[in-house]
């Protein structure tokens, strides 16, 4: 079976906003393209939100950079959630702690733990080489984002085929479409 196959649905029936994306034999191939991008933004926008957090605390040493990068990664898991189940994978019903917000948090505070080991380490190398200031908070930064760059493509497919399996909602997909073109 073809895995974009799941896809199929989204483009037929009343979706005159999907057309473009599905004519032709790669049209499902189109569609989840579109999400890979949907979902890199998501990524964006969670990890900018959560390095302003880290840098803030990192520059101003109100914490250690552990610390910084657990209160950091807290900070922006609620976006990534939120934006990855309503915008990414198109849900919009009720939330579930179990099936999802959970396992959620297991995703996140693995990235938290890897991260926070690149960043723990990332301090203590820029200490020992003499770095401070700007480039202290840079090296720890570099850290954050090369161990949670490293999880991303997993999450993805985690979040795909277990975490919001099968739910793509296409009114929401045609919707989100519409209003980017």
């Amino acid at each position: 079976m073809n895995p974009l196959s799941r896809f199929a649905p989204l483009c037929r029936g009343p979706l005159g906003a999907l057309a473009p994306l599905c004519r032709g034999p790669l049209g499902p191939l189109a569609v989840r393209a579109k999400q890979l991008i949907r979902y890199g933004a998501v990524s964006a926008v969670a990890t900018t939100v959560s390095l302003i957090v880290l840098g803030v605390l990192v520059a101003t040493d109100s914490t250690t950079p552990g610390w910084a990068n657990v209160i950091a990664t807290a900070v922006g898991t609620v976006p990534s959630f939120e934006l990855n189940r309503r915008w990414v994978w198109g849900k919009s019903d009720k939330r579930s702690v179990l099936a999802e917000i959970a396992p959620f948090a297991v995703l996140s505070f693995t990235g938290l733990v890897l991260s926070t080991v690149a960043v723990s380490g990332a301090a203590r190398w820029s200490d020992g080489a003499g770095f401070s200031g700007a480039s202290r908070t840079l090296a720890v930064e570099f850290a954050n984002v090369a161990a949670f760059g490293s999880l991303w493509v997993a999450q993805f497919f985690i979040l795909d085929r277990v975490l919001f399996r099968g739910r793509v909602n296409a009114a929401t997909v045609a919707t989100t479409v519409s209003r980017a073109a």
